[in-house]
């Protein structure tokens, strides 16, 4: 087998590396490299995105850095979009560039939106005075000014079946904090080392250290938000608009709103992203023919609302909202409150629990709500059992089929026709170790320390049976978040917040509505408060959806301030 080959073997010096599965083409590039870099840089050539890989994660071994990554973008086996989304895990400040053979404007919107290329280059490049290196300068430029420093980690200390240390690598996870796991069983000595070290015991997990050394024991999600950096305290007590909820319609309205110059604070209690951005795959979503996992696209929304000077803050609870003259102010659970000119709900639904007897206790020991992919790898080689028959059950499933020997997907259903998306159906069956049970409930699960076997109940002939099973996570119903607002605005039997025409009943605007017009299309019964995404009553349970509601109700904020 042919090796990726270092061009010059100044090991102190950043790489260049490439990779293309023509030979010649191989050669001529890293010639052209070397004749101008080769000085300043390492010069790395493969031959197949495998090849190229394992020579990244020797440079990554040997603590050195990769400038640059030219990945031409149709090669056999893995593809140069494949390499550059895999190379973006041990490099992910590489500047990237896709070679292709002629114009292809689909390779490069694919391109674009996978690995965020930094630039299209077509081959052949003669002459590389004119077409390659004024390119490549300005990125290695790009990248010689970029913050480069190794990414401080945090430390999670805990056991596999502690729910709250369960809760504490989900939350860091979602809120995109780098962390390390150190797993307490028999093998891991490191665990008991850093338990130690920071003069704490079993008793005391999870314990989490966070860069600068400190430890703390059992910490709660704010005091975890605060010690790792995540923005929990507003600089300011008011606002143009306030966003409650970072799931796609509130990161959609903090967008718009902060891009069209409202002062904005978003508001999350726990991680941006919401249910959407548990997915590991959203196939569906408009400018994304490869798919993008929900974490990529809640980040890539976050940047944009920092970008437009939004502020983000985590961790915060609000219990109640009140009109106060022209303010609409939303008060805190520690008692301290935030007022703005207006406000748009964007807080979404939460999975149902499951009823069975059993499973209330051993939730974050086996059974989880959601799919979390801190926990596919400790999967391997077991079965999976997930309830539900929508998009995000079939989205897990896909992702857990490659983890574990076997998924099963629980729908109470007679198909998944009516709930799932046609493609996500035709996929279930592309791993071949996906099992789907319709008509089927759980309806118990026992353990100790941790789920051990659950109980399943055909509905039609009434037959149970009892598996083993170490892992259940469950996607059912969507239950809104807005006990909160109780006689506060108005809202359908299930607690889905009404807005615009749904108020008007035989013509008649709600009750103490006090203004002359009726309520603008997401405007709820108080006047200034807006509603975007699933908590709406009778939304479309869509990530594109949600995103355009978040954008339509900046547009009505406007409308409102401008008449008020």
């Amino acid at each position: 087998m042919t090796t990726a080959v270092p061009e010059n073997t100044r090991a102190t010096r950043p790489s260049i590396l490439t990779v293309d599965d023509d030979p010649s083409v191989s050669r001529a590039i890293a010639r052209d490299l070397r004749r101008q870099y080769g000085e300043n840089y390492r010069i790395v050539r493969a031959e197949t995105g495998d090849q190229a890989l394992e020579a990244l994660r020797e440079i990554k071994l040997r603590g050195e850095e990769v400038a640059a990554l030219l990945a031409d973008y149709r090669m056999p086996g893995k593809s140069g979009i494949e390499f550059l989304e895999e190379a973006m895990d041990l490099f992910p400040v590489a500047k990237r560039v896709l070679l292709t053979a002629y114009a292809d404007t689909d390779a490069a919107i694919q391109a674009i939106n996978v690995v965020d290329l930094d630039h299209y280059l077509l081959k052949p490049w003669d002459p590389p005075e004119e077409k390659l290196y004024p390119v490549l300068d300005d990125l290695l430029a790009s990248w010689e000014a970029s913050d480069r420093q190794p990414v401080r980690q945090v430390k999670v200390i805990g056991h596999r079946w502690s729910a709250r240390s369960y809760e504490v690598r989900d939350f860091l996870a979602r809120n995109a904090v780098p962390f390390r796991w150190y797993e307490l069983d028999q093998n891991e000595s490191e665990a008991q080392r850093l338990l130690s070290a920071c003069e704490c015991g079993e008793a005391d997990i999870p314990v989490v250290v966070t860069p600068d050394g400190e430890a703390l024991t059992q910490p709660s999600d704010a005091e975890l938000a605060a010690r790792v950096g995540l923005t929990t305290t507003p600089s300011t007590d008011f606002y143009d608009l306030i966003v409650i909820g970072a799931g796609p319609a509130g990161l959609g309205a903090a967008v718009y709103g902060g891009s069209e110059g409202l002062r904005t604070v978003l508001v999350e209690r726990l991680a941006a992203g919401g249910q959407a951005g548990t997915s590991s795959r959203i196939e569906n979503y408009l400018g994304f023919p490869d798919g993008v996992s929900g974490e990529q696209l809640t980040e890539r929304a976050r940047r944009q609302a920092l970008k437009f000077d939004v502020e983000m803050l985590t961790t915060r609870k609000v219990v109640s909202l009140e009109a106060k003259g022209a303010a609409r102010v939303v008060q805190f659970d520690d008692g301290t409150e935030l007022s703005a000119h207006t406000v748009i709900l964007a807080t979404g639904v939460a999975y149902r629990t499951l009823e069975a007897p059993g499973l209330g206790e051993l939730t974050g020991r086996g059974v989880y709500y959601g799919a979390s992919t801190t926990e596919g790898p400790s999967c391997a080689g077991q079965d999976v059992y997930l309830v539900g028959g929508a998009n995000s059950a079939g989205q897990a499933a896909m992702y857990f089929a490659k983890h574990a020997k076997r998924v099963v997907l629980i729908v109470r259903g007679d198909s998944l026709e009516r709930s799932m998306s046609r493609y996500l159906i035709d996929q279930l069956s592309g791993p071949g170790n996906i099992d789907v049970l319709t008509c089927t409930e759980v309806i118990g699960g026992s353990g100790t320390d941790h789920l051990e076997t659950l109980t399943l109940r055909h509905n039609k002939t009434g037959e149970t049976t009892t598996v083993p099973a170490s892992w259940l996570f469950a996607f059912i119903g969507a239950a809104p978040r807005t006990d909160w607002l109780d006689g506060t605005l108005a809202r359908d039997n299930r607690g889905f917040v009404l807005a615009g025409p749904d108020l008007i009943t035989d013509g008649s605007v709600p009750a103490g509505w006090g203004l002359e017009r009726p309520p603008y299309h997401l405007e709820t019964s108080l006047p200034g408060v807006f509603v975007a995404g699933d908590v709406r009553a009778d939304s479309v349970k869509r990530v594109a959806s949600a995103v355009g509601e978040g954008a339509m109700a900046v547009t009505l904020v406007h409308r409102y301030l401008e008449r008020s």
